[in-house]
């Protein structure tokens, strides 16, 4: 993530907190309960926008995780197709050792 990304993100964040603040008043909402609930809001918004970081992080399927996966086979493949016949066939000896 660039750092452009994060400011957006944090700035799109700034953005709902005020525009939920602003509806909640136009539904007849106090200020002081309207500031609660955006917040409250805005608070749940951030917790479900870090869940689903933490559940890519523990599952291994964030996009550094991806893209050395994706390097490491490239780069096995790459090797086998540079590997001589005779070369492949001591590899085979070798894995159903």
């Amino acid at each position: 993530m660039r750092r452009l990304d994060a400011l957006l993100i944090a700035f799109a964040f700034f953005l709902f907190g005020g525009m939920s603040y602003l509806i909640l008043r136009l539904c007849g909402l106090p200020g002081e309960t309207a500031g609660i609930w955006s917040q409250v809001l805005v608070l749940l918004g951030l917790l479900g926008w870090l869940s689903t970081y933490l559940f890519r992080v523990a599952t291994g399927t964030m996009t550094w995780h991806e893209q050395i996966e994706r390097y490491k086979t490239a780069v096995l493949r790459k090797r086998l197709e540079e590997m001589t016949p005779e070369e492949l066939a001591a590899l085979e000896l070798q894995s159903e050792d």
